[in-house]
């Protein structure tokens, strides 16, 4: 076997095709930059324009605002298996982010005037956006945040801080949660708020572990008056619009992470059928046989379940207790994944210039974002009746 994926049946002709086109965008676009963007810590924003022109952003925008009009979420699950598996720069991840977890929020939650301000920009990429819930003392408890947005008149008054928040220094769009009252749950709202207002400020470019060239950012409101307009949904929906989306979040996390274990598999299988030791390819010794052969079983399952959850969802079946399931369970499995392929490089995993060194530091934040593998097990243990 030299092919590590395996067989699938989950794709049409035409998410081939766009696979292709994903190729294609990545080869041009991405390649050529990934070293510079990994340094500077952020991406060019014309990454967006450039995916937008050649429709790799908004899948799910209606054609009457420049989108692709389709919400068959199989598209935004290719392009993120080949942002994921391609060892380029991991600043691709923001094109992902702004499909499967920030245009539902502007699809889903908007009156028709909101789509027709928003939609257009975003979908051509000339608006940029982001989702800012976590604050420095308020991480995976939702209904801890405080930061407050009272009413004034046809405004609110923003302020408070977030932090960790993708596509931070880029944005120009900010879904943020806010505290409209103390209830826990119904106090809390959704306010779009425009980066260029007054009393916003962005605060620093976070120096993370990996994902370098995947800004992440703090967020700062002093006072930001936002229009009442700009308000997703009812006042004190916040909660349930928050999650309404984690679903998908959380299925795109676990989608990139089998993604990216096939990428460093295949990589490491190459490797290890080249690299030479006491006269022979150290894949020929029977412990990287055994490693190799127990990795990409166990993988090759974990793409099986997944793509039975991507079925689920693109059918609107997807619980929030499966998609929690998948993924603590793939990106733990990734995380495991990539640090046996390291151990099988030898010294030269610990090295840099190899891609294994960087999937190392990339794969760690997997098992915390879009929340930590403690609170979905939390969640498949709720579901469970304990």
């Amino acid at each position: 076997m030299t092919d590590v994926i395996g067989s699938r049946d989950l794709y049409d002709d035409e998410h081939e095709e766009f696979r292709r086109s994903v190729r294609a965008f990545v080869d041009k676009h991405v390649a050529p930059n990934a070293d510079r963007w990994d340094e500077a810590g952020i991406v060019d924003r014309e990454l967006f324009t450039e995916a937008g022109a050649v429709g790799l952003l908004g899948f799910a925008v209606p054609e009457e605002y420049g989108g692709g009009g389709t919400d068959d979420f199989r598209f935004n699950a290719v392009m993120g298996e080949e942002l994921a598996r391609n060892p380029v720069s991991s600043g691709v991840a923001a094109l992902s982010l702004s499909n499967d977890i920030v245009i539902p929020y502007f699809t889903g939650l908007t009156t028709p005037e909101q789509r027709q301000r928003w939609l257009p920009g975003i979908a051509s990429g000339e608006s940029v956006v982001a989702v800012a819930m976590s604050e420095p003392g308020t991480g995976s408890d939702l209904a801890g945040i405080r930061t407050k947005a009272v009413r004034d008149g046809d405004d609110y008054i923003v302020t408070g801080n977030k932090t960790f928040i993708s596509n931070g220094q880029n944005a120009d769009l900010v879904v943020t949660a806010v505290r409209t009252s103390e209830d826990r749950h119904k106090g809390l709202s959704l306010l779009v708020v425009e980066t260029a207002s007054e009393g916003f400020s962005r605060g620093r470019n976070l120096d993370k572990i990996g994902l370098h060239a995947q800004d992440t950012s703090e967020l700062n409101f002093d006072e930001v008056r936002v229009s009442a307009a700009n308000l997703l949904g009812e006042e004190g929906s916040g909660f349930v619009g928050l999650m309404r989306n984690l679903p998908q979040e959380r299925i795109s996390i676990a989608a990139a992470a089998v993604a990216s274990s096939e990428g460093v598999l295949q990589r490491t299988l190459d490797y290890v059928k080249d690299r030479q030791a006491f006269g022979k390819p150290i894949g020929s010794f029977q412990n990287t046989r055994f490693e190799m052969a127990d990795m990409v079983t166990a993988v090759q399952a974990a793409r099986a379940y997944l793509d039975h959850l991507l079925r689920l969802h693109t059918r609107g079946e997807l619980t929030a207790e499966a998609a929690a399931a998948a993924k603590f369970y793939a990106t733990e499995q990734h995380v495991n994944v990539v640090n046996r392929c390291l151990q099988l490089h030898g010294g030269y995993g610990y090295m840099r210039e190899y891609r294994i060194a960087r999937d190392y530091e990339d794969a760690r934040i997997s098992t915390i974002y879009g929340g930590t593998t403690e609170i979905m097990k939390e969640i498949v243990g709720r579901g469970l009746g304990l």
